[in-house]
């Protein structure tokens, strides 16, 4: 199944979460405030418990990008279980302690693709809501409606990407990819506009092609261009 912007979260994932401002910082042109938390485990068989992605986006230069923006960042986070969690649950059960699960009613998925007839009967028997992918071109009154119904019904709103269904041509080493999918630029602009509702609050990439499936840095760039979307989006709240 190819999907992004979901509130499910997923492994392998760099999040940036926004504090809410200060007392101090109240009004006009607040400093966007962010921590960078990386999510390694992977929750998958047959592969390494943790992924070197997150490493690899933070390698990049990212904390550095967003302070040339403007942005006050902490220290960058790594989750991980305790010592006594390590011992009673074990590395098959890291990726469910370090992201517990949503109600489904509280996910919105866009433009689903490349799903077999098992998944979308799932999909079609859940309370998922969808939108389209004209929704993430044309920033739709339909993407607007969904981000008002869940800053109606959630404390928190966490927005993830997984970068396989970005244009192929912005992932080529992904393994994963399917056509049709938006460009980078174009799903920035989306997540600009998302990131303008006050109680979204988080935004997490995935799956992020790295190293030497990223030789030329194609897939970091498209990464570090929705996180600058998400920022831009909530700077422009503050300024309202």
């Amino acid at each position: 199944m190819k999907r992004w912007m979901t509130l499910l979260p997923m492994a392998l994932a760099s999040i940036l979460v926004f504090p809410p401002p200060l007392r101090s910082q109240t009004g006009n042109g607040n400093p966007v405030r962010v921590a960078l938390i990386k999510m390694p485990y992977v929750g998958e068989r047959n592969v390494p418990d943790v992924s070197r992605g997150p490493e690899y986006l933070e390698q990049g230069g990212i904390q550095k990008l967003l302070e040339d923006q403007g942005v006050q960042t902490k220290h960058v986070l790594t989750l991980a279980l305790t010592p006594d969690e390590e011992k009673a649950y074990g590395s098959w059960n890291h990726l469910a302690l370090a992201r517990p699960a949503l109600p489904t009613r509280h996910i919105v998925e866009m433009c689903v693709r490349d799903t077999d007839p098992l998944e979308q009967e799932l999909l079609d028997r859940s309370e998922i809501q969808q939108l389209t992918l004209e929704d993430v071109r044309t920033r739709s009154a339909n993407l607007h409606r969904e981000m008002k119904r869940l800053s109606e019904a959630t404390d928190v709103i966490y927005i993830h990407v997984d970068m396989d269904a970005l244009d192929p041509r912005e992932v080529p080493g992904h393994p994963l990819t399917v056509p049709g999918g938006p460009t980078s630029a174009e799903l920035a602009a989306a997540l600009t506009e998302m990131f303008k509702y006050e109680k979204t609050a988080a935004f997490g990439v995935a799956s992020t092609p790295f190293d030497e499936r990223d030789k030329a840095g194609v897939s970091r760039q498209a990464a570090y261009n929705l996180i600058l979307g998400a920022v831009k989006g909530v700077q422009q709240r503050n300024r309202q």
